[in-house]
């Protein structure tokens, strides 16, 4: 599983002009894409990762979204396994199929409100428009 991971002030996506999900405050929108090979097993770890990630600034310490409650936008991003190193035109190969990503999505959403996260999402496989006011910047990677 990839994730970019993106420290923000606010975030929301929408579907077709209705809001879907938005969150406010310090927290973080989370693009997540799945690969063939991904289980729950890693779709768990990388909700521990992103509930415990140190990202925000507390004066002496960094802080994490479980030290401040600060609440997470997930949202499924199968592009995140698009191959461009050839030619113009990426490729998807390695991208799972709706059947196989979704669910693992939505297991890493199930982990974080299990953690005690406040989570909003977006809805798999629409053509959403996310707005974001990135905190920073400030932007990571984690591949899990």
């Amino acid at each position: 599983m990839r994730a970019v991971v993106q420290r923000v002030s606010a975030a929301s996506v929408t579907v077709a002009g209705e809001q879907v999900g938005a969150i406010d405050g310090p927290g973080l929108c989370v693009l997540v894409g799945v690969t063939h090979h991904d289980t729950e097993r890693q779709a768990a770890q990388l909700a521990r990762k992103l509930w415990g990630l140190r990202l925000f600034d507390g004066g002496d310490t960094e802080l994490s979204c479980s030290d401040l409650a600060a609440p997470l936008l997930v949202i499924s991003q199968f592009t995140l396994y698009g191959d461009a190193r050839k030619g113009r035109r990426p490729t998807w190969q390695a991208a799972a199929p709706g059947p196989l990503a979704e669910p693992l999505v939505d297991e890493v959403v199930a982990q974080l409100r299990a953690l005690g996260a406040t989570v909003a999402t977006g809805r798999f496989g629409a053509d959403m428009k996310v707005s974001l006011v990135n905190d920073g910047p400030f932007t990571v990677l984690l591949e899990v």
